[in-house]
């Protein structure tokens, strides 16, 4: 039997390893880890047909240098932890000196977490403003079963954490929409957060928004008090759809002209669109069955697709 040769097996251990799927978040990041994979194996190609290791350098996995970047996972660590509700966190991670993530407007980032030996990676959106230094925040809504919930939930103070991005935004430019009406289901609050803060940092930026926040119950709400301070600005509504809620009596007083009760259905969707002051561009964002549904009733409202984003 033919052995392989030491320098075989070296350059064997030296191959990247292809990715699982629990490794890919699925929200379409470029590059996707298996881009980063493709090009790492080229590379690893190259170098083994020349016979060179020094080739394989610049092959990093991880980075210390605590910038993002898209390639590599940098690490970060854990300065905060907020219970918002009985399952969702905000988490608050430094960055060095006075630096900045420099994200543009609903850019995601992805967090990879290693649970009972298997890598799982999952994409979230910063809520901290775009311009936070030496830190940034990150609304996190943990289930039961989830693996990187599982993960996420042992984090305390000082842990360190890997993330790799910025991945995908919305392209906003002040004043090129005359109205946004933003549809958001539990965290898909996230990429909002920002937009509506730009808005109401810029003097010069007179948009509208509506933003729409689709919860099961009132205690379930997100982020109250920054909701309601962005709700003070002349040029933003924030309205509320609990659908767990069956009576408006029981909450505050402040919430009980701006909340319906039930589903955000087509007939909803009819009355928020026609009372929007100027013809809306929509943003969306909620799991892949609220994404479709809220499509659908935009249409049946006379909202053409060109003039949706899904985040």
């Amino acid at each position: 039997l033919q052995t392989m040769s030491d320098n075989e097996q070296d350059w064997l251990a030296l191959k990247p390893q292809e990715p699982s799927p629990s490794q890919c978040c699925g929200s379409g990041c470029k590059p996707c880890i298996y881009d980063v994979y493709e090009k790492e194996l080229a590379q690893w190609e190259r170098a083994k047909a020349m016979q060179d290791k020094s080739l394989l350098l610049g092959k990093k996995e991880q980075s210390n240098n605590s910038e993002l970047n898209p390639d590599t996972f940098t690490a970060f660590s854990v300065s905060s932890v907020e219970q918002l509700t009985e399952d969702t966190y905000q988490y608050k991670f430094e960055l060095p000196g006075n630096s900045s993530l420099q994200l543009s407007l609903g850019q995601h980032i992805v967090l990879r977490g290693v649970v009972n030996g298997l890598e799982v990676q999952r994409a979230y959106t910063p809520i901290s403003p775009r311009n936070a230094e030496g830190y940034f925040e990150v609304l996190i809504k943990c289930y039961e079963a989830g693996l990187m919930s599982q993960y996420i939930k042992t984090w305390k103070r000082g842990d360190v954490v890997f993330w790799r991005g910025p991945f995908g935004g919305f392209p906003y430019q002040p004043n090129q929409h005359g109205e946004l009406l933003m549809l958001a289901s539990g965290t898909g609050l996230a990429p909002m957060i920002p937009i509506l803060q730009s808005i109401t940092d810029d003097e010069e930026d007179e948009t509208f928004v509506t933003l729409v926040g689709c919860f099961p119950t009132f205690d379930k709400i997100y982020l109250k008090p920054l909701l309601q301070d962005l709700a003070r600005y002349w040029n933003i509504r924030v309205y509320y759809v609990l659908s767990q809620e069956t009576s408006l009596e029981k909450l505050p007083w402040s919430y009980q002209e701006n909340t319906f009760t039930g589903r955000l259905n087509e007939d909803l969707m009819k009355t928020i669109v026609n009372s929007c002051r100027r013809k809306p561009f929509v943003l969306i964002c909620g799991s892949s069955t609220f994404n479709e549904d809220m499509s659908r009733y935009l249409k049946a409202a006379g909202i053409e697709e060109n003039s949706c984003f899904v985040f």
